[in-house]
């Protein structure tokens, strides 16, 4: 039967133990959860240089320490929404291997708790009015959702005038274009290609007053 060493045994605040394994893994368990096990097996567990069986360790990964980061994540969840790589940072953070992080993720994926999508359609129906496209997609992307996801995002919820978004803009700097001087048009410009609208765009609207005055 293979054997797991273990290698570290740290003391945590609030009754926790950070164990490591010659395997590379560290396991965060309670106090409470160690006495559960056998008087031999947590016994074994709290000694450094000792050697668990794989069926312990098995017990402790998956069926201890990732059945608590599934109700850690749905935690996570209820407080916020959130995308997969934004939960999985912080299950990370919390102390979780990569393996009790993966089964959470799938275990929230299969019961629709978590979808990449439908986080991307929220995000652009709620912000699509004072964002830009490309900064939608810049923000989205920055949370990890792939590319077709957010695509088919787009599809669904974006509506948004990005013409008026830019005219809106204009209207609160007071900007005029033809009583404003080099500096302060490549400024305005410079600000508008910041919030990521299309060049095009942001010239034709800078210029709108221009041509409403000649008509």
């Amino acid at each position: 039967m293979d054997q797991i060493q273990v290698i570290s045994v740290e003391r945590q605040e609030r009754g926790k133990f950070r164990i490591g394994f010659d395997n590379g893994t560290y396991l965060l368990l309670y106090r409470g959860e160690i006495r559960k096990l056998s008087k031999k097996d947590s016994q074994d567990l709290m000694e450094e240089g000792t050697c668990i069986s794989e069926t312990l360790y098995q017990k402790l990964l998956y069926e201890i320490v990732g059945v608590r980061a599934r109700k850690r994540a749905v935690h996570l969840l209820e407080q916020m929404d959130r995308t997969e790589k934004q939960l999985s940072e912080k299950l990370a953070q919390n102390g979780y291997p990569k393996e009790c992080i993966e089964t959470a993720i799938a275990f929230l994926k299969q019961h629709h708790y978590l979808d990449d999508e439908r986080y991307a359609q929220n995000y652009i129906r709620c912000r699509q009015n004072k964002k830009s496209r490309q900064r939608l997609k810049a923000d989205l992307t920055a949370k990890g959702i792939a590319r077709d996801a957010i695509d088919n995002a787009f599809e669904e919820e974006y509506e948004a005038d990005e013409s008026a978004q830019i005219r809106q803009l204009l209207d609160k700097r007071n900007f005029k274009y033809g009583s404003s001087d080099r500096k302060e048009i490549l400024r305005t410009y410079q600000f508008l290609m910041r919030r990521g609208f299309r060049s095009s765009d942001i010239l034709r609207e800078m210029q709108a007053d221009i041509f409403l005055y000649e008509a």
